[in-house]
């Protein structure tokens, strides 16, 4: 893929005959940026989300990018609610699920680089919860659980790329039951008690052995109200949303701001449709519940989340407000996924990826036309409504696209994003 270049335009600047006799001096008074997303990159994008809309694969979806500090699009198609008839638009607010974790690992990384912790310390030194767990091995012939010590404690490092161990659903073989009974994640729960009931439930695998997506960002939120002595609902509010302006990031959404919610659609077939009963979504984000997540629970809007997303393009700064040191946001931009971790669940799906802290780091060009594109470098991730953004620091670009569909993209959405971005795969060879 060809990056963009910097090129020099120059002026003759005539200074009288007698001068231009002894020289023809040339002096650059003016720069030319090359941009990535050009009118023709537009038009593509244009033409691919509004054909999803047409197929009737999804109700609506919007998208905005920045390259170089510049807009260089913004657009929405479709409605945000189908059955009122409501568009989606610039100020829809949406559920972002997973998209959740970054904003918790920034908040986590705050107290990092505020000396609180590192990165390989156990677990347990900050939260006793987590001492002497154990890993499900089997059942006996009377159906108990077989258990076994952990081989390692499970460390900072584990909870921030999906290493701990932790079972992540009930259908797990033998695990399963057990983590259904513990019900951790119940929002009646609040942080301490999710951390009390995790803690006594066994391990999936040993700490480091997998990658498994799970609870392990929660736990994190969890550990900033445990460090700072802060709820975790105050401190990233405190710490990371309010200094950047993201008034429209949220946990709860206020009376008056309701009318935007977009209405959320679960695609039964090829251009099926159905409306997720308003009574499965609204009470999570119209009442306030004692488990505030660390790993979803937040709604946005698409200028909110592109302003977080703009401060990491910048390592950790933006609008002279600093959230991170330049160093830690290339931290959290790092692979921390040894190659000898080869099970990795869904991760693999995502391209030629690792994972960093709370981010997958692409680590190499896409070697198929089938494959995610994006550039080498870049850190982003996405949400279970399909919901995406990315970080492409060799660009400068930042894109945010919102949509509200179930089951998480099916339908080559985000290749498809991606690829009006970025231009089809050309392979190296």
């Amino acid at each position: 893929m060809k990056l963009p270049t910097i090129y020099l335009l120059s002026v003759f600047l005539a200074f009288g005959t007698a001068a231009c006799k002894n020289s023809n001096k040339t002096e650059p008074t003016e720069k030319e940026v090359t941009f990535i997303v050009d009118t023709s990159v537009t038009k593509r994008i244009d033409s691919v989300l509004q054909g999803f809309v047409d197929s009737g694969n999804i109700a609506g979806a919007s998208a905005l990018i920045f390259e170089k500090d510049k807009e260089v699009y913004y657009n929405a198609f479709g409605y945000a609610d189908r059955e009122a008839k409501k568009p989606m638009d610039r100020n829809t607010i949406v559920q972002i699920y997973s998209m959740t974790k970054p904003i918790t690992g920034v908040a986590l990384m705050t107290l990092y680089e505020e000396g609180k912790f590192e990165l390989d310390d156990s677990l347990s030194k900050y939260a006793p919860e987590f001492a002497d767990m154990k890993v499900y091995k089997s059942e006996d012939a009377n159906g108990n659980p077989v258990l076994e010590d952990v081989n390692r404690p499970i460390t900072i490092r584990d909870i921030t790329r999906h290493t701990a161990g932790f079972g992540r659903n009930s259908n797990i073989l033998g695990l399963g039951p057990l983590i259904e009974k513990a019900d951790a994640m119940n929002r009646e729960n609040t942080l301490v008690q999710m951390a009390e009931k995790m803690g006594a439930t066994p391990l999936y695998f040993h700490p480091g052995e997998q990658w498994e997506y799970g609870p392990c960002v929660d736990v994190q939120a969890f550990l900033v109200e445990r460090i700072s002595n802060q709820p975790y609902e105050e401190y990233v509010r405190e710490h990371v949303l309010d200094p950047l302006g993201l008034t429209q990031t949220r946990y709860f959404i206020p009376e008056n701001d309701r009318g935007r919610f977009a209405a959320m659609y679960l695609r039964e077939g090829e251009g099926e449709l159905s409306r997720v009963p308003d009574e499965n979504t609204y009470p999570n984000y119209f009442e306030k519940w004692p488990l505030t997540r660390g790993g979803s629970g937040l709604t946005s809007t698409l200028d909110d989340y592109m302003r977080f997303a703009r401060m990491l393009v910048h390592k950790g700064t933006l609008d002279s407000v600093s959230i991170l040191k330049p160093r830690t946001v290339e931290l959290m931009a790092t692979n921390h996924l040894d190659e000898s971790v080869e099970e990795r669940s869904f991760l693999p799906s995502k391209g030629q990826v690792g994972f960093g802290i709370d981010f997958a780091v692409r680590l190499r060009p896409p070697t198929s036309t089938e494959e995610n594109n994006g550039v080498v470098g870049e850190f982003f991730w996405d949400g279970a409504a399909s919901t995406l953004f990315w970080v492409d620091p060799i660009n400068e670009l930042t894109a945010v696209l919102f949509v509200q569909l179930f089951p998480y993209d099916q339908i080559g959405l985000h290749k498809n994003f991606r690829d009006a971005i970025y231009g089809p795969y050309k392979s190296n060879n």
